[in-house]
């Protein structure tokens, strides 16, 4: 428990969607730090015993649960929230699949698939992946934000300028968030938790892994801010640097079919240098492979670049 956190968001304190009109779970003050206790994406869905029959019988509308919201004292329309992520607290189990229909190569990857992750939730060494593999951990909150003016109840799934499922993994310990505030009170809530995952998430999941966040928010008056952005105080990528990358490419003039071939060249790789199967080597990439786009500007054809750590097999 964290002794410093006036208020705690409970587990069962989550909803399945964004509202402005969800009633808060806790009413706090600008400044005070909050416990969360987040769920995974599948919502506890998926757990340590998880199989391929889990999987297919996964209830779609239990997805990505979000824990609040928490109404913040005096925030209104205008304002930013500034979220100062402190702690993340590991469970110390995960899992990471291929949903058929989902993923950024759901055409190729039609059959379920599932990997059951076990880590060390206190030293948090690279999690086992197959032989010989290594997965740096790096956990951080997939799904972050505040409710969005429009009324009723919105989706969980896609992000939005509010923020929501932004899946991005650098969003760790010791980053600020600002998000812009839409209604009165900016009801932030928290989810989605991850114990690693790639820049893209490719394979449409990450290591999902339930854990507890603490959280300080804070208001800046009339930001004015369009869409979320974040701070960093530290090199974001150290926990993957260490032996270098092996580097695939996709070039043409559509990014998304750049994006497409390159993780597509990089499965390939991996399955002649590791002797990984296809669907192996995509939920791998997932976890921790990174998408970038190396070249925007000399048309007609772009770069993407997708970047594979080699500590992973080091």
């Amino acid at each position: 428990m964290c002794i410093a956190c006036t208020h705690t968001i409970h587990r069962a304190q989550h909803n399945f969607g964004w509202n402005k009109d969800f009633a808060p779970a806790v009413v706090a003050k600008p400044g005070e730090t909050i416990h969360f206790e987040c769920m995974d994406s599948s919502g506890g869905q998926l757990g340590s015993d998880a199989t391929l029959e889990t999987l297919s019988a996964l209830d779609f509308g239990k997805i990505n649960p979000v824990s609040g919201p928490v109404y913040i004292e005096g925030a209104k329309p205008g304002d930013a929230l500034k979220v100062t992520l402190r702690k993340f607290i590991p469970s110390g189990v995960g899992w990471t699949a291929n949903i058929p229909g989902f993923g950024l190569l759901a055409d190729q990857f039609t059959d379920p698939a599932l990997h059951v992750w076990s880590y060390d939730a206190n030293s948090m060494v690279p999690a086992l992946y197959g032989p010989g593999g290594r997965v740096p951990l790096k956990p951080f909150a997939g799904t972050i934000g505040v409710a969005p003016a429009e009324p009723g109840t919105h989706s969980v799934v896609p992000p939005r300028r509010v923020g929501g499922n932004m899946d991005i993994r650098d969003l760790t310990a010791g980053v600020t968030l600002y998000l812009p505030i839409e209604v009165d009170g900016a009801l932030f809530s928290i989810g989605d938790t991850h114990a690693a995952q790639g820049d893209g998430e490719v394979c449409g999941t990450a290591i999902e892994s339930q854990m507890n966040v603490e959280a300080t928010i804070e208001l800046v008056k009339d930001a004015k801010l369009q869409t979320p952005r974040f701070t960093t105080t530290e090199p974001v990528t150290r926990h993957l640097d260490g032996a270098g990358y092996e580097v695939t490419t996709g070039i043409g003039p559509d990014l998304m079919t750049g994006a497409r071939e390159s993780v597509m060249r990089m499965i390939d790789l991996l399955g002649a240098e590791h002797g990984m199967s296809a669907v192996d080597a995509y939920l791998l990439c997932s976890v921790c492979g990174d998408l970038r786009i190396s070249e925007i500007v000399d048309q007609p054809n772009w770069v993407v670049s997708f970047y594979f750590p080699r500590i992973v097999f080091a």
